[in-house]
């Protein structure tokens, strides 16, 4: 075992994408003392991959938006399910996060008289979307490592938490180790935010990479009492490739269905005509791959099992000025032209809109010190996200989390630590160490995967999840058994055990709040249970402990509940889809 290194610092942010450093940032502007660290590289942290954009009623394009309107649209694509609050401080606040990222440098596209420019995007009122061609979410994450550059603040993006550390209900740190040469690391802190990201890697098709998204959020802030909040509504984007196997899931934007990409099964049929006859490909992202998810299911999908997406129709002007990044994901990863040829999709593990409970006016997590940001955090989508409102998260609430964890870590007059809580992280790294175990990290994840694949996809059942839950403890049981084997090339295994333990919990968390949520609405679709329930208008919120329980929501303030309930024209044309 190496020798512990000791860091210290006022406040530690875990994760180093957007949200992080969102919140590293406004530590640093307030001349506390912060830490980032993250468990990949900084400059490419999952923020790099959104590609559609971000949202703002900035009014550029369409003079009568409004924050209202944008928190109503958000609303009711949560089916009713968001927390009002929460909606309400993202969009009030969302200019203000485009202004910070403008002052910073960021590249937005722009009008030829310099207004930002805004483009629809599905079930928005109006163009609200403010982008950087199909690169948004990297030109973010340039801008403010930029910006946490100048202020220098220290980013260390080799160290993986693998505990919170916590005494009598209060932070004081984090344990973890170095992923290169695995070194045990113990940060003292007054103050942690966690910034770590969802849980959608514990599908099989998805469209993180291997190592993120794994529930190591859930499962930092459960184990020191922290809440998980509508685990159950996962977002399945209806495009990601199969092929090659260790890139699938990886998205094709739906910029692609915008500008006029047919989707088909493999006996050719235009399938759209069938769910939606209106709106056909530029359905809500929940139609259209519950859609593709049924012709898959009832025999017409293709010998992979998925559907075609084609563009080949379109002018090849057109696919390289409009759709870059795709054209060059299938030349790269499949050899595959799509200005001739079609691309093979299905439905993938895209976003969770679930994770740690945290209050509306802070995100604070209920355990004195400990707050959650971006999609670490639950509260804002509900059971749908609507496209482009996860960017502006996590400027809105990196902002203002990054303030309170300030004035939090400020106002304290002494700090307990516990040997105990240390000894406990300690002995959980020693005991994978010693190598004495007999199952591999990356088999039971694979396992993992196609459980929660074939148990809880796009379309559950009582039956089905139960049978998850069955599989799941055999799984528990033979994690309780792992070995880990560092090599020469670094802890990278160590880091898969840990990834396991968070997927493991993550996993546990999403069946059995599926379980109780036993109606069909937005993202969550139950064969069982097809219609909408008013009386389950709210969220399950589960603990290790105590399982589930139901926390009813709150009503919309009159400042746009009419608006969220007021008819939208959902024709889509000149609209790009979600």
């Amino acid at each position: 075992m190496h020798i512990e290194r000791l860091l210290s610092t006022s406040v530690l942010v875990i994760g180093t994408g957007g949200a992080g450093l969102r919140a590293a940032i406004e530590l640093a502007e307030r001349g506390v003392q912060v830490l980032a660290v993250g468990k990949r590289r900084k400059h490419d942290a999952h923020t790099t991959l959104a590609a559609g954009g971000i949202n703002a009623a900035l009014a550029t394009m369409d003079p009568e938006d409004s924050w209202q309107q944008h928190a109503a649209d958000t609303l009711r694509e949560s089916y009713f399910l968001a927390d009002p609050a929460i909606v309400e401080t993202v969009t009030r606040n969302a200019a203000r996060g485009i202004e910070d990222l403008e002052r910073w440098g960021m590249p937005f596209a722009r009008e030829a008289d310099g207004r930002i420019s805004q483009r629809f995007f599905g079930a928005h009122r109006y163009r609200r979307t403010a982008y950087a061609g199909d690169y948004t979410g990297l030109e973010i994450q340039r801008t403010l490592l930029r910006r946490a550059r100048e202020l220098e603040v220290p980013i260390v993006d080799t160290i993986y938490i693998t505990r919170l550390l916590a005494k009598g209900g209060r932070i004081f740190g984090a344990y973890g180790f170095d992923v290169v040469d695995g070194t045990p690391v113990i940060i003292h802190a007054d103050a942690v935010i966690l910034a770590a990201g969802g849980h959608n890697r514990i599908w099989r098709n998805t469209s993180s990479r291997r190592d993120e998204n794994t529930g190591d959020s859930f499962r930092l802030a459960a184990l020191v009492g922290g809440r998980i909040r509508d685990a159950e509504l996962v977002q399945f984007h209806p495009s990601g490739i199969l092929e090659p196997a260790d890139a699938a899931g990886t998205l094709v934007s739906e910029a692609a269905r915008g500008e006029g990409g047919i989707l088909r099964n493999a006996l050719g049929e235009r399938f759209m005509e069938r769910y939606d006859p209106e709106r056909m490909e530029l359905s809500t992202r929940d139609r259209v791959a519950l859609a593709s998810y049924t012709e898959i299911a009832e025999g017409r999908g293709t010998a992979n099992g998925g559907v075609y997406l084609d563009v080949s129709h379109l002018p090849r002007e057109t696919i390289f000025a409009k759709l870059p990044r795709v054209y060059r994901t299938l030349i790269d990863l499949q050899m595959l032209d799509i200005t001739t040829q079609p691309i093979e999709i299905a439905p993938t593990a895209h976003y969770s809109m679930g994770g740690v409970w945290v209050r509306a006016d802070d995100h604070g997590t209920g355990v004195d010190g400990l707050y959650a940001i971006g999609e670490a955090s639950s509260g804002l989508h509900g059971a749908n996200r609507l496209g482009g409102n996860s960017l502006i998260e996590l400027l809105v609430y990196g902002r203002i989390t990054g303030a309170e964890a300030a004035e939090y870590a400020s106002s304290l007059s002494h700090v307990t630590r516990s040997p105990e809580a240390i000894a406990e992280a300690r002995a959980e790294m020693q005991h994978l160490l010693e190598g004495k175990g007999t199952e591999t990290p990356r088999l039971l994840q694979r396992a993992l995967r196609d459980l929660m694949t074939e148990h809880a996809g796009v379309v559950r059942s009582e039956a089905g999840l139960r049978a998850g839950l069955d599989k799941l403890a055999e799984l528990e049981e033979r994690a309780a058994d792992l070995g880990v084997h560092p090599d020469i090339a670094g802890f990278d295994d160590l880091a898969h055990a840990f990834d396991l333990y968070g997927s493991l919990l993550a996993a546990r968390a999403t069946l059995e709040c599926a379980i109780e949520r036993r109606e069909t609405r937005g993202c969550h679709n139950r064969s069982d249970f097809p219609a909408q329930d008013d009386a389950l208008r709210g969220s399950f919120v589960w603990t290790p402990d105590g399982g589930v329980v139901f926390e009813p929501v709150a009503d919309a303030p009159d400042s746009f509940r009419d608006l969220a309930h007021a008819a939208i024209d959902s024709s889509v044309e000149g609209k790009l889809v979600e």
